[in-house]
């Protein structure tokens, strides 16, 4: 069994998985759009052109998402996507890039738990944990 999140964006989901797959080391496997396929009769014109699915490779995770049409789009709440690493720069790196133009919730610094830990929610509105063990 394998258990990957899947992300809803109000249209950004393209510049989104461009912009995870720089800061995280990972690489877009997939990135369709409704155009040329059946979907595309569901929506506007205005939207063919919007990601029907996206997935992304990090390592052996697996990052998926599409942009949700306007009328069925809600902000993220009530979860983090979380990232684990043993290296502390590495976590810094990857939480200031997250963090940029976004919401910082909880700054990274050294915690009980951890030797980095930090809480932002990133340009594209969605909720980030970076933790380093």
């Amino acid at each position: 069994m394998q258990l990957n999140p899947y992300l809803l964006f109000n249209g950004q989901c393209e510049a989104a998985f461009k912009f995870y797959a720089q800061c995280l080391g990972g690489k877009i496997e997939a990135m369709m759009t409704h155009a040329g396929t059946p979907a595309e009769e569901h929506v506007p014109a205005e939207w063919r052109d919007k990601i029907l699915h996206a997935r992304l490779i990090i390592g052996e995770n697996v990052l998926m998402g599409s942009d949700a049409p306007p009328e069925q789009y809600q902000q993220p709440k009530g979860f983090s996507v979380s990232i684990q690493t043993k290296d502390r720069a590495e976590g810094k790196r990857i939480f200031n890039s997250l963090a940029e133009n976004g919401t910082v919730q909880m700054p990274f610094e050294q915690t009980f738990w951890a030797s980095g830990f930090g809480m932002c929610v990133d340009r594209y509105g969605i909720p980030w944990m970076v933790n380093c063990d």
